[in-house]
């Protein structure tokens, strides 16, 4: 896990511009650093090291193979044992035990075929000397960052983070048509423009996809891998058990490849506790746990989380967050975060980083992603059950009376459910239709004429669990928001965070599985419950309540010295004539003490 950074001219690149950007992401890499200008001296590469894998010199990037290419690498090739095993039969060597190295001779093997192959979690980019031609991926969910700079036939500037850009002279300015939508829609993310960020001059490569820089400086970006959610397997439930322990088992163990500490974060629900439990069958050493408390709060989970620590040979660490990480640490988060992010349960996440580094653990296991791949999300049921409708009356009426019995009450059947299920695009049409304009009256009217968008069409998807868990995966930029949230408070205490649930191939799995594999019986997550009922404690493996990681937001903005944050940030949105202050909307607070800080930052 590293920092990277870089530049591709028309014009002589020095190495002090790329260290003035490699300097800003130490937090990424405070282990060595390194920079490399290339022979015509048009594109320099820059690096930060976290060392995980390998931590002698052989690690140091950039990193140079068969004295043609160059790279600088952010993240985990978890699979490299396997590729570099392969690659040995066909006659490649090695000189580190770095997945950096494999990485390089697979990309000498295969060049952009290679993202295939790749199990991780990675961003980077590879200059090819012969061909003069500069490679940039990302991985498919988005885990690890790329931002960059275009300016078309002149210059390509990229790294982890958008502070190295500005630092490298590229302009700060706030991209309003986004602070717009973030206002008015609550997006962290634009899922009709997927790389756009926060700031008119920065753009971000999306998951999924590779760049390639020329000669002429174009950018030739293309996808290169997608999930087939209309592709359906025959699999008894039994076998679909026992394969997708296999898959979730073999990811398990590859997250645990390093060279140094690995601990897991544990916020009591059903995912972390699973891995934690799992880990601990292992045997292995006693594994350090990190999580967050709050203390006669009516969502705390610290009792479920106790149930897993007690019934384990686990480390357990505690962090109890209250309003004063929200007035004291925010700054700094912000910083780190650099774009608006969407609740205070940042902040908590924040603090079981800052835990794991104050007892020396340098690789935290996570369970985020088991939702969007196992349907754990309650708004979910109602695309589950549209499906069914749909598709079987029968299968409908018995999964529904069942949903009943468990206590399901997230919805009703009745008129709308049933033409949404079956007239979906021309339903959400007449919703817009019935609703009418959307107006925004805490907009400054000037601000509101000259960045309002006309209300977007919903988007679009047959209503079926697997569309649904499609949309918030891939689609809608949810969940790649919270991966930003998770990189950005992770690395700002270099650290690395590793999840377990997010291996392509278990994913690709459980979305060819039938619906009622996923959601059954009013239960969700359904696989994964019955997968490791054994292994989970009872009270954790059937727990019918979701509460996620929720800390005591209502009450900590309630605070004196927060409300006179918020209304600072009011106050300034306001004197840039971008709301109303005397029709600022109270439920906003949080967007708008966002929006401020992004102003601030600017």
């Amino acid at each position: 896990m590293c920092g990277i950074a870089g530049i591709y001219s028309k014009s002589i690149v020095h190495l002090d511009q790329i260290k003035v950007m490699t300097d800003v992401l130490q937090h990424r890499g405070p282990d060595g650093e390194g920079q490399w200008i290339s022979s015509n001296g048009n594109v320099g590469l820059g690096h930060r090291r976290l060392s995980i894998i390998d931590l002698s010199d052989l690690g140091k990037q950039p990193m140079h193979y068969l004295n043609r290419y160059t790279i600088s690498f952010n993240g985990e090739i978890y699979n490299y044992l396997e590729l570099k095993e392969e690659l040995l039969k066909k006659g490649y060597t090695f000189h580190s035990k770095t997945d950096t190295e494999v990485l390089l001779a697979l990309y000498d093997l295969k060049k952009e075929k290679c993202l295939t192959d790749l199990d991780g979690m990675f961003s980077f980019a590879i200059w090819d000397e012969k061909e003069q031609t500069l490679f940039c991926a990302r991985d498919r969910f988005g885990e690890k960052p790329f931002f960059y700079h275009q300016l078309p036939g002149n210059r390509f500037l990229f790294a982890s983070e958008m502070k190295a850009l500005f630092a490298a002279g590229v302009q700060k300015k706030v991209n309003n048509a986004m602070l717009y939508n973030y206002i008015a829609e609550g997006w962290v993310e634009n899922p009709f423009e997927k790389s756009q960020t926060f700031f008119q001059s920065v753009q971000k490569l999306e998951p999924a996809h590779f760049i390639i820089v020329k000669g002429d400086l174009v950018l030739q970006k293309k996808r290169y891998w997608s999930i087939d959610i209309e592709n359906k397997i025959n699999i008894s439930f039994d076998d679909a058990i026992v394969r997708f322990r296999e898959l979730f088992l073999r990811s398990v163990k590859t997250k645990l490849r390093s060279d140094v500490s690995v601990g897991s974060s544990l916020s009591g629900g059903l995912d972390s506790s699973t891995i934690v439990c799992l880990l601990d069958s292992f045997q292995l050493n006693s594994q350090k746990t990190f999580s967050a408390s709050f203390p006669g709060f009516e969502k705390d989970e610290t009792k479920y989380i106790k149930t897993v620590t007690e019934k384990t040979n686990v480390i357990p660490h505690f962090t109890t967050p209250d309003e004063s990480v929200l007035i004291n640490e925010l700054d700094k988060v912000f910083y780190h975060q650099e774009e608006p992010f969407g609740s205070s349960s940042i902040l908590a996440q924040w603090e079981v980083m800052k835990l794991a580094k104050q007892h020396s653990t340098i690789v935290l296991l996570d369970g985020q992603g088991a939702d969007e791949i196992l349907g754990g999300y309650t708004y979910y049921y109602r695309s589950y059950f549209q499906e069914l409708f749909s598709t079987s009356s029968v299968t409908f009426k018995e999964q529904y009376a069942a949903y009943q019995a468990w206590g399901g009450d997230h919805f009703e059947p009745d008129l709308k459910f049933k033409l949404q299920a079956k007239f979906p695009g021309l339903y959400n049409r007449y919703l817009l239709w019935r609703a009418g304009p959307v107006s925004h009256p805490d907009f400054h009217p000037d601000f509101y004429n000259q960045y309002k968008i006309n209300t977007p069409l919903p988007l679009p998807f047959k209503p079926s669990l697997n569309n649904h868990m499609h949309n918030t995966l891939c689609i809608n930029g949810m969940f790649e928001a919270l991966l930003r949230y998770a990189d950005r408070n992770s690395m700002a205490f270099s650290r690395e965070v590793r999840l377990p649930f997010l291996n392509h191939q278990l994913v690709e799995f459980v979305y060819s599985l039938p619906s009622t594999y996923k959601i059954h019986n009013g239960w969700s997550k359904y696989l994964l419950r019955k997968a490791y009922e054994n292994t989970v404690p009872a009270e954790i493996s059937w727990r019918k309540d979701k509460i996620g990681y929720a800390p005591p937001e209502k009450k900590w903005l309630q605070h004196p010295k927060i409300k006179e944050i918020i209304q600072t940030g009011i106050s300034k949105l306001s004197a840039e004539k971008i709301i109303n202050i005397k029709k600022a909307d109270p439920s906003k607070n949080w967007t708008y003490l966002m929006a401020s800080k992004l102003l601030t930052n600017a």
